[in-house]
């Protein structure tokens, strides 16, 4: 299953990259930077896809972590 939007590994310096059909679309340090790169992104409900497996993949790490790895 492809998932369109990955939230990455953490960063050695914190923070995890977003990306959104292989588009980066930024280093958040928070689940409400996510949201906002999604909202930018053109989705408008983006708060509710956080945690659902058919929309956001996270990668490397716990979800809604964003400590340096």
């Amino acid at each position: 299953m492809d998932v369109p939007i990955v939230v990455h590994r953490p960063s050695p310096t914190g923070g995890r990259r977003v990306t959104a059909r292989g588009q980066i679309l930024g280093l958040a340090h928070s689940d409400a930077e996510v949201v906002e790169f999604l909202r930018q992104a053109g989705l408008p409900d983006a708060e509710l896809v956080l945690d659902d497996p058919a929309w956001v993949k996270w990668r490397g790490g716990r979800a809604h972590h964003y400590e340096a790895a």
